[in-house]
């Protein structure tokens, strides 16, 4: 899967009168945390539930507070100043791995850190294996398990909480080795606010959804568990509408990356012969970035089943009535009015040619699937008296050294989608699972050695292959190692789902999981063998 990403919803960056350093300096020393949970207020939104941690490091419940109980508060650290305090924001590849990297690496005494991880979600999603959430090949608490069972056997401290702003005051001038006073202030949306000597920005990057009309309103994307599960939702309702039915399912995949090969590789596989998939692309090819093995592999299943590749070309506009662009949906940020859009009648695509030679086509749908495009949930900094530096490049990424520190900003550093990382060539990293996976080990070391003294190292990211599902009994993988080589069909979608069960985050939980792919296994081959057993039995009395 090409995209790794975390997600928290917005995240913005401002600096504004009521919440000078001064100020949020004084509302720490007054706020008090208590001793198992955390203090909230939603800004008119009520029972925002946050996860707590008490000062043994071990987990509280979930707190319910209402609008008129809560008040701002500070997040009151365990040991306070006495050894140095991590913020990590986001818990995707790059924020929980990071943290987790922490807990692993050995500390002189006195100088391990304390750790705080922030998501808005209660879960960590393994995103590379969201595809088989579709086809039944995994349950969900595999590959999304809850943090506070990731995180139980270590001091980490999990806030489930959204971001809404950063005041920073590592760029003043202070030494970045120095661990005497604070970095900075986080203001969460509950109200808390987090001081910190470290921070870490790993928030990811949503789905980018209007570069085209009637894309939001229409449109499901594909990055997040809550897509995953909107999508079956929506197949399982087709399937019960179409069932016995002579007409097919149509549904229409926008983008021929990796996420569009592998959800049309996917959902062709399961409607079988009862749909028809029609995948988008701006391109002449599918997968124009991917090693020939792997596009080879892709297309010659693709052309196997019921999927159509639409090629050079573009969508115009998405809609359901005859206007093009106009929407029947009233606010197109809820996500109810876009499941209600999706449970209408069939919707339209009007495709554009990219090249000479072709003729724009017009294509219905049942469901229509987003795979293309992406932004960085790290907005530009708000205008102000003395506006805070955080670089930015265009794509909304923090600029970072090659030791993944912002810019400007000694005691900041960013992985994964918040993070703009070049290669020795000048060339950006892709936001993939595999770059914030690496980045995550140097981000955890580097801290390390930025707290003892010594000498941060660059990052250099080693690719080591790419892998893809195409089904439930096959995949192709290419590792980097071996030139020309591509394990596809059963083989390789072994060879990638032990690959991925070794890269889950901690031993515990592989090894659940192990257990579980294992029993599966078991139970389908038995399955199997029964059948053909039978089969055989059955021969002789047939002729």
């Amino acid at each position: 899967m090409a995209h790794a990403v975390s997600s928290l919803t917005s995240l913005t960056f401002f600096r504004r009168e009521q919440f000078q350093w001064g100020k949020l300096v004084q509302q720490h020393s007054r706020k008090y945390w208590s001793n198992s949970s955390l203090f909230s207020r939603s800004g008119g939104r009520r029972g925002l539930r946050v996860v707590g941690s008490s000062s043994t490091g071990k987990y509280g419940g979930v707190s319910e507070v209402s609008e008129s109980e809560s008040q701002p508060s500070s997040y009151v650290w365990p040991d306070n100043n006495k050894r140095p305090r991590v913020c990590i924001l986001g818990g995707g590849f790059g924020g929980l791995y990071t943290a987790l990297r922490l807990e692993s690496l050995d500390w002189p005494d006195g100088k391990k850190p304390q750790v705080v991880l922030v998501d808005q979600s209660e879960r960590f999603v393994f995103k590379p294996l969201l595809y088989e959430l579709l086809s039944g090949e995994v349950d969900e608490w595999e590959i999304a398990p809850r943090f506070s069972d990731l995180l139980s056997n270590t001091a980490v401290q999990f806030f489930k909480d959204m971001v809404e702003s950063l005041h920073p005051s590592d760029h003043l001038g202070m030494d970045g080795a120095a661990a005497s006073h604070s970095a900075g202030i986080v203001h969460l949306k509950s109200g808390l606010l987090i001081e910190y000597d470290w921070l870490v920005l790993a928030l990811g990057a949503e789905a980018k959804l209007d570069v085209v009309p009637g894309a939001t309103e229409y449109a499901l994307p594909f990055s997040t568990l809550e897509d995953a599960r909107r999508v079956d939702e929506k197949l399982r309702a087709l399937e019960r509408k179409y069932f016995g039915k002579d007409s097919p399912i149509r549904v229409a995949i926008v983008g021929c990356g990796y996420t569009g090969i592998e959800l049309a590789a996917t959902v062709s596989e399961r409607l079988q012969a009862r749909g028809v998939v029609q995948a988008i692309n701006v391109d002449k090819t599918i997968l124009p970035d991917a090693p020939p093995g792997n596009r080879e592999s892709a297309l010659k299943v693709l052309s196997s089943r019921n999927v159509q590749l639409l090629l050079s070309y573009f969508v115009r506009c998405i809609r359901r009535d005859v206007e093009c662009g106009t929407s029947q949906v009233s606010t197109v940020d809820d996500v109810q009015d876009r499941i209600e859009a999706q449970n209408q009648e069939r919707f339209v695509l009007e495709l554009q040619p990219a090249e000479r030679g072709l003729q724009s086509q017009v294509v219905g749908a049942d469901l229509v699937l987003w795979t293309v495009g992406s932004k960085p949930l790290l907005p530009h900094l708000e205008p102000g008296d003395k506006p805070i530096n955080l670089p930015l490049n265009g794509r909304g990424q923090a600029e970072t050294d090659e030791t993944l520190r912002v810019k400007g900003h000694p005691r900041i550093f960013a992985v994964g989608d918040s993070s703009a990382v070049r290669d020795r060539r000048g060339k950006l990293l892709p936001t993939t699972a595999q770059v914030a996976f690496q980045q995550a080990d140097f981000a955890g070391w580097n801290l390390w050695a930025a707290m003892n003294g010594r000498p941060l190292l660059p990052f250099r990211f080693q690719k080591l292959g790419e892998m893809m599902t195409l089904g439930r009994y096959d995949a192709a993988v290419s590792p980097s190692f071996i030139d020309g080589l591509t394990l596809e069909g059963p083989v390789g979608h072994a060879a990638r789902k032990l690959v991925y069960l070794i890269r889950l985050p901690t031993d515990e939980h592989r090894f659940k999981v192990g257990m579980s792919w294992l029993t599966k296994s078991a139970v389908e081959s038995t399955a199997l063998l029964q059948g053909t057993i039978a089969k055989m039995l059955s021969g002789p009395q047939q002729t």
